[in-house]
Formats: structure tokens, C-alpha cells, sequence
């Protein structure tokens, strides 16, 4: 059975399963915000009238969205309730979390290590990931494409969905078949969830249309979700479980976040003497939290210094040793 990997990253827990040296699954926690799994008690500062709906505060500040409330559950009462969902970005704003009651003992959300394990995954924590894949899996989030043979897949996070666009040359029929690969392993590795809308070349042939529905299945399988046959515009939605944000949401909706988070493993990795100098845009000096620094300074005990670079990407950040 394959084996995912785990490294306790600053602001962050990555987990990776890799396959012949690449990543085949990926996913990524950010401790700190309300995460499925996590049950406490939490204050209901307002119910919709005459329906189960309501939204409670949490301890940590944070407000969620809670269904299934009983009857007798009146604002300002304190109501045990466990974390569905955690908030979602969207642009210009955040989806609040979703909760419900629970009878459970409280408890915090699980780690990553947790989580797999729980699913009956063979899970263990690695001082370091073997290959350097992690940069490339993040830099392939930043970029929102995928290539492959003749074409490439173009993500685009909306409210909505996830859109994925089937773009590239060649016969309509040849090309979707081609993407079908490379769009199954994209949404294992970027840890997606939710729905999904895919835009295949339209195919005026039901036959053809039905040969992308097989493929699509057996590139599937394995992989729990819902999905639509392909329309007569090449539309096919799929939809699955949402747990969490995805490696694609972070990188385009956080992006100053996932970029200071990358760079603080970046910096942590370095080997020999000196300072540890971050290079990145301006708007990184703010993502990268006072704790957060302090942690790095901790792991490497090393001298820290900050270079703002405006003609940096934001997603291109960098880290090097210089001489105290």
C-alpha cells in the first residue's frame, strides 16, 4: 500500500502520497480557523426565524453557519456543535464555516496525521519530503494550468465551482480524451472537492460524447464523487465532498499566505553558515506572522533578514544564506 508523508511545516502541515517520484495526492492544513472535525461550544448570536438555521460564535471569535438547530435553541444560548466545513475564500469575501449540534465530547480538529490515519491510510511524519516535488506542486497551483499532450487544463475558482477548461489543438474527440488523464490526476493531487465544472470541446456525436463518459469513469474510479453525462456542449459537472479548501483555492483566493508559507520552507531547508535572508514582494512582509518568524529563527538558528523586492511575483519568493 502506498505510504503518505507528512511534514510539520511553519503555519502549515503538508501531506503528500507519491508514486515513481511525483505526487499522485497532496493535501494541506493551515491550523487556526474552524476545520471539520472540530467540536466545542459556541454561542448562537442569531436564528433565522421559524427555520433550523442560526449562527453561532465560536470560542476562538469565529462565526459559523448552523443548520439542524432544535427547536428549543434560543439566541444567546450556548449549543455544542461540531464543524462541517471549514470558511471558504471567495473573492472579496469569506464563506463562514458550517456546523451542527452534536452530542459528542469536545474536541479540536484533527491534524493531518489524524485524518489519514482515521481514513485507513498508511500515514507517517518526515523531517523533509525526498523529492523536490512540493515546490513544483505549489508552482503548478499558482499557475492554475495543466499541460498535457497536445493541450492544457486552465482552472478558474469561482463561487460557484471550480472551472476547468479543456483548451488545445487537434480533433475535438482526440483532444477531450487526451485531458481525461491529466484532469483525473489534477484533482487528486490539488485536493479538490466541491463542484466541478469541466468545459470539453463540444462534441456533436453521441457516440463521441459517450466515449468521453467511459473514460471519465475509469479515470474516476476510486475517487468518491457524483457526475453528469457530457451535454451537447461539452459540459460534464462533477461534483465531490468538501472538506476542505484546495490547493488551487489557497494559491488564488490566499495567495500572499501560500506564498509566505512557502517561503518560510524554503528558508528552513537551507544548509550552511550565515543569516537567513527572505527575499519577496512587498505584500508577503505582512503574511509572514511575528510567531511565524519566531518559529523559524527557532528551527534554524539562524539570524533572520527581511529584503522587500516589488518586482518579485508575489508567488516567487526566495531564501539564502548570507554572511552575518
Amino acid at each position: 500500500m502506498a505510504e503518505w508523508l507528512l511534514e510539520d511545516g511553519i503555519g502549515e502541515e503538508r501531506a503528500i502520497l507519491i508514486e515513481q517520484d511525483e505526487i499522485v495526492a497532496a493535501r494541506l492544513r493551515w491550523p487556526g480557523a474552524l476545520e471539520a472535525g472540530e467540536i466545542a461550544d459556541a454561542v448562537l448570536i442569531a436564528r433565522t426565524a421559524g427555520a433550523p438555521r442560526g449562527t453561532a460564535r465560536f470560542p476562538n471569535g469565529e462565526e459559523a453557519l448552523v443548520d439542524r438547530l432544535p427547536a428549543s435553541a434560543a439566541e444567546g444560548s450556548v449549543l455544542r456543535l461540531e464543524v462541517l466545513r471549514p470558511a471558504m475564500a471567495e473573492r472579496g469575501r469569506m464563506k463562514r464555516a458550517q456546523a451542527r449540534p452534536s452530542e459528542q465530547a469536545p474536541r479540536p480538529a484533527p491534524s493531518l496525521l489524524q485524518s489519514l490515519r482515521a481514513e485507513g491510510h498508511e500515514a507517517r511524519p518526515v523531517h523533509r519530503f525526498p523529492v523536490s516535488v512540493w515546490d513544483e506542486l505549489v508552482a503548478e497551483a499558482f499557475a492554475a494550468q495543466v499541460d498535457f499532450a497536445g493541450g492544457a487544463l486552465l482552472f478558474s475558482p469561482t463561487p460557484a465551482m471550480l472551472l476547468v477548461d479543456v483548451d488545445g489543438t487537434g480533433s475535438a474527440q482526440a483532444l477531450a480524451l487526451a485531458a481525461i488523464p491529466s484532469l483525473a490526476a489534477a484533482l487528486r493531487r490539488f485536493d479538490v472537492g466541491g463542484a466541478i465544472g469541466v468545459d470539453f470541446p463540444t462534441l456533436a456525436s453521441k457516440a463521441d460524447r459517450r466515449a468521453v463518459d467511459e473514460a471519465l469513469e475509469a479515470a474516476l474510479a476510486g475517487w468518491p464523487h457524483e457526475r453528469t453525462a457530457m451535454n451537447g456542449f461539452g459540459f460534464v459537472q462533477i461534483v465531490a465532498r468538501l472538506r476542505r479548501p484546495s490547493l488551487l483555492q489557497r494559491a488564488h483566493l490566499r495567495r500572499s499566505e501560500m506564498a509566505a508559507r512557502l517561503l518560510l520552507r524554503r528558508a528552513e531547508g537551507l544548509q550552511g553558515a550565515g543569516a537567513v535572508e527572505l527575499t519577496g514582494h512587498p505584500a508577503l512582509a505582512a503574511a509572514i506572522r511575528p510567531e511565524w518568524r519566531a518559529e523559524l529563527a527557532r528551527r534554524t538558528g539562524r539570524e533572520l533578514r527581511w529584503r522587500a523586492d516589488p518586482g518579485l511575483a508575489i508567488e516567487a519568493p526566495h531564501a539564502q544564506l548570507v554572511p552575518l
